[in-house]
């Protein structure tokens, strides 16, 4: 979980006891925006380890999965090839 996710969760708590402040609005459509773009990512890697598995690319899958396991650790993840 990264520190957005806590954050969001906090405020949805709060939301549930009382309408939240302009600043707490803006806080979680930060969070909401940085969980898509999460979201996102994971599904475009998701999707390629399932190509390179259809396709019989071991080498291709691999990094993949690095790449999943990157971003579920560091929020981010890198693309030397590009």
């Amino acid at each position: 979980m990264f520190p957005y996710h806590a954050r969001m969760a906090e405020l949805w708590s709060v939301a549930k006891k009382r309408l939240l402040n302009e600043d707490e609005l803006t806080e979680m459509n930060q969070c909401l925006e940085l969980n898509a773009k999460h979201c996102w990512r994971l599904a475009r890697l998701q999707n390629e380890s399932l190509l390179a598995s259809m396709t019989d690319d071991v080498e291709w899958q691999h990094e993949t999965c690095a790449r999943i396991e990157e971003l579920n650790v560091t929020g981010k993840v890198t693309y030397n090839d590009l």
